[in-house]
């Protein structure tokens, strides 16, 4: 079995890393830590409370190396990056969940800040598991997609060669609260959400930089895309609406089917696409028709899941040689 850890555990997503690995008959968890450390894995997730018990240190690279063959970091960007470029340089592997890899280097640091780790950042790969699966087999250091440009990429890349490049792409995202991490903030406030939806950084937001580079890296083709992300009343669930204009006519479904016929994560819907039959899996569920040449994308996820964790515990499997399905959950919360 080979050695893992989690940096940052005490988070959403780290506890869906630490779910996972408990159970998974490739991976033995051997280390926990976060930014303060001294306190155990179920004080911080009671929902742990007699399924583990686990030390919790305080995050360091010589923690990692002696424990750790591979480690996941559950930490946010700008943090993320100095600590990775300590353990590539022990040779450990590295799934980064933050932003810290995602982008090239003068996008990163037009909507981030400043890079760390140049030296490191060309070689890490973009961990969308059914565009990448190849490099990822032969990676060090991964970056995790964020969740929004998961949900977005995976239902409209397989329609980019028959869109005309000049109209916009139109992106209408609905994310659960736990999208925005454990931090409180009035914006995800009971009191805000319950009852209420509304639109954050309508247009400038910072995903959608992340959506148009990738587009560009898998097609070559230069999309002006209007992101606006809202937030639900929802613990968990990210459900995306591209609206696009075709160049030529197509039948949606098909080209859908016909584009991940050997993809056994994402699930071609008849129909527009809901976030409870998603909740608790590594799926993506994906709809669109047309109208005219107007077409409509539609994509639902976990956003914990496989916008976070799963997606980064596959891209860890394919890392090691194992098969991208190991320890993955696939049964939904509600039938």
């Amino acid at each position: 079995m080979i050695n893992v850890g989690v940096v940052g555990a005490s988070g959403y997503t780290g506890l869906e890393l630490v779910k996972m690995l408990v159970t998974h008959p490739e991976f033995h968890l051997k280390y926990l830590a976060t930014t303060t450390g001294d306190t155990v894995i179920e004080a911080l997730h009671p929902s742990l409370v007699d399924v583990i018990t686990f030390p919790v240190e305080k995050a360091s690279v010589e923690g990692v190396a002696k424990h750790c063959e591979l480690v996941f970091l559950a930490l946010p960007h700008k943090a993320s990056m100095g600590f990775a470029k300590g353990l590539i340089e022990q040779g450990i592997k590295v799934v980064d969940l933050s932003a810290d890899y995602r982008l090239d280097l003068e996008t990163y640091e037009e909507h981030y800040c400043s890079h760390e780790d140049k030296e490191h950042l060309d070689e890490s790969v973009y961990a969308l598991i059914e565009y990448y699966r190849e490099d990822l087999k032969k990676a060090r250091l991964v970056a995790g997609p964020g969740c929004y440009p998961t949900a977005t990429l995976l239902g409209i890349l397989p329609f980019i060669p028959y869109l005309e490049p000049s109209s916009p792409l139109f992106v209408d995202a609905k994310s659960g609260v736990s999208g925005a991490g454990k931090k409180l903030s009035e914006s995800t406030h009971f009191v805000t959400v319950n009852d209420n939806i509304f639109a954050y950084n309508p247009l400038k937001h910072r995903h959608a930089p992340e959506i148009a580079e990738k587009i560009e890296k898998v097609h070559g083709v230069k999309m002006n895309v209007h992101f606006v992300p809202h937030l639900i009343p929802a613990t968990r669930g990210e459900l995306v609406s591209v609206y696009a204009t075709l160049k030529e006519d197509i039948d949606p479904l098909e080209v859908l089917r016909n584009h991940y016929a050997n993809d056994p994560f994402i699930r071609i819907r008849n129909r527009p696409v809901d976030i409870k039959s998603t909740a608790g899996t590594h799926f993506c569920d994906i709809f669109a028709m047309k109208n005219g040449n107007g077409l409509f994308v539609n994509s639902a996820i976990d956003n914990l899941l496989r916008g976070a964790s799963s997606q980064a515990l596959v891209a860890a499997n394919l890392m090691c040689g194992f098969s991208e399905g190991v320890g993955i959950p696939t049964i939904a919360y509600m039938p």
